[in-house]
């Protein structure tokens, strides 16, 4: 008997690694409560033609099996994968981390998976991204597009397969599909004004590249508030660069070095103002009195720095939900029935320290 004890307790330990080693099915599911095969499936998919009770006991036992619905296989059936993928240019900064937040709750809602990667800013590791997403079978497509894209053939392919896009922020603005974006000229403008305002009288404009809608329009809102209040348009107060922040450095000494240097700054996004503040500090320049400095995207670091950055706040997280129910909207109708839509949410000026002192 003793002999034997020891090849018992290693049948006991194999069937125990058996068990945890076996992927629940629903075949499994469906023996253990003594049901079909197809009364499993539809309490997995929440079919109404099961009663409360059957669906219930069936969720309860899949939830303590571990049990992993097989995506390939309904896809393969439904022609769906219920996964959306999201492409954004970075997460360095709170932005687009807290579009994904609002996009994920909407897609959450209409029970969809989000699989989320950056492009790093690279136009290269878009297109890679895109074929990704491409080889998962997404069932539509959320994009803001890199710095460095010029190009939009990768996107063009989801379109002849069918495939629902929408942009976000940084979009496409050749392709005809819907977009969310921020009224950044109206923010531009505004932005601008409140230096006017304040007294300013030499405005400087650190610009994204050209290639980016919102670069466009941010400077186009600049321009036209110069003109608006008869102020002069000089080309030399106007730079526009990668976003590469180590560049900020050497643009804002630039324009202090200047002749006639600006008493203001309106930067394309709150990093390139927030690198810009350092610089004038280093310089030995006060800020707003000397030079007074606005940003663009309400970033969570903007509230933190000395002086506090004066900035346009954007709804980052509606813009994602936004972006979000447009796609949902059309992933589910005929390709002909899709629509342009273009979405334009308004943005709110954040008065802080480096345009306005509290005793002022």
């Amino acid at each position: 008997m003793r002999k034997k004890l020891p090849n018992l307790v290693e049948r006991l330990l194999t069937r125990e690694i058996s068990m945890k080693t076996h992927q629940a099915t629903i075949v499994d599911i469906a023996r253990e409560l003594k049901i079909s095969k197809s009364t499993v499936s539809r309490a997995l998919t929440g079919h109404p033609n099961v009663k409360p009770a059957t669906r219930e006991a069936v969720l309860a036992l899949a939830e303590s099996l571990d049990y992993q619905r097989n995506m390939l296989s309904i896809s393969l059936i439904t022609n769906k994968t219920k996964t959306i993928g999201m492409i954004v240019p970075e997460f360095m900064t709170s932005y687009f981390p807290q579009v994904v937040v609002g996009a994920q709750e909407e897609a959450g809602k209409a029970g969809y998976n989000v699989i989320v990667s950056q492009s790093n800013e690279s136009y290269e590791t878009e297109i890679a991204n895109a074929k990704v997403m491409l080889a998962s079978r997404v069932d539509g497509v959320l994009v803001s597009l890199s710095k460095e894209t010029r190009n939009f053939d990768h996107w063009k392919v989801f379109q002849r397969k069918g495939i629902p896009i929408v942009f976000f922020n940084r979009v496409c603005e050749e392709m005809m599909v819907p977009k969310v974006v921020v009224n950044d000229y109206d923010a531009a403008f505004k932005a601008v004004e409140h230096l006017i305002q304040t007294g300013k009288k030499r405005i400087a404009h650190l610009a994204g590249p050209n290639c980016l809608s919102i670069s466009k329009k941010r400077l186009d809102g600049y321009l036209d508030a110069l003109r608006k209040y008869k102020y002069p348009i000089d080309e030399e107060l106007i730079i526009s660069y990668d976003l590469t922040l180590s560049k900020v450095r050497i643009y804002v000494k630039h324009l202090l070095e200047l002749e006639n240097r600006p008493d203001g700054l309106f930067a394309i996004n709150d990093p390139t103002a927030i690198e810009a503040i350092q610089v004038i500090k280093q310089q030995g320049l006060k800020i707003p009195e000397d030079i007074a400095v606005v940003g663009f995207s309400n970033n969570y670091a903007s509230n933190f720095i000395e002086p506090a950055l004066t900035t346009i706040s954007q709804p980052v997280q509606e813009i994602g939900k936004t972006a979000m129910q447009l796609l949902l909207g059309i992933m589910d109708k005929d390709v002909s029935q899709w629509k342009p839509v273009i979405r334009t949410l308004d943005a709110e000026l954040i008065v802080r320290e480096s345009t306005v002192r509290k005793n002022s």
